[in-house]
């Protein structure tokens, strides 16, 4: 699992990633207020799936429906696929690739066309050119416990699962976010970013 910030040298994540970073962070907090810091984020474990299919909705997982192709140079990025995540801070969560190179190429590409946040896809063409494939994504802040939760709306009333369980408590961000996109019958799909960030889909019933 990885993740990084753009502008950001191989020397500055490697000290991140081995601690240093943090150790640095700590002794300059002691003379200046702390800054805020960037979310951190976490690996989804899938794209499209099963668990991607809206609850309730009689729909199949989600299909693949890209909103933009662009053509990058990158030929540091190893590997024949890389899929990605652009938050909407800038931070770009890795799901897939091989070594550890910064994929800002891949993303200031996808971005003279679409901005964050998007799910993106990276297939190599030759040894420096990718194709990337880009869909918007929506993400909201919710507390909740779990990776996935699936909520529906209708006349018969509301049923909400969490990670696959029935659940019977309430998540009102969900709840707002159906009945303001579609309506009083509705079905809301959200998996977990990280912490309290999660990519959503809203569907009317």
């Amino acid at each position: 699992m990885r993740f990084f910030r753009r502008g950001e040298t191989l020397n500055e994540r490697m000290r991140r990633e081995a601690g240093l970073h943090d150790q640095q962070a700590e002794s300059a907090a002691q003379a200046s207020p702390p800054a805020p810091l960037d979310p951190v984020v976490a690996f989804r474990q899938q794209f499209d799936s099963g668990a991607g299919a809206l609850a309730g909705a009689g729909l199949p997982p989600r299909a693949r429906h890209w909103d933009t192709f662009v053509t990058a140079d990158a030929p540091d990025v190893k590997g024949n696929e890389v899929d990605f995540v652009a938050l909407p801070d800038g931070t770009i969560l890795v799901e897939e690739e091989e070594g550890d190179a910064a994929l800002e190429p891949l993303a200031n590409a996808v971005e003279t066309k679409l901005a964050p946040p998007y799910r993106a896809k990276a297939v190599k063409q030759t040894d420096r050119i990718w194709a990337v494939s880009a869909m918007q994504i929506e993400v909201a802040r919710i507390e909740s416990d779990g990776d996935t939760i699936e909520l529906t709306q209708t006349n018969d009333g509301r049923a909400l699962r969490v990670d696959g369980m029935p659940s019977f408590g309430s998540i009102p961000e969900l709840e707002s976010l159906g009945q303001a996109q579609a309506g009083p019958a509705y079905a809301v799909h959200a998996q977990r970013l990280d912490a309290d960030l999660w990519e959503v889909r809203v569907a009317a019933l």
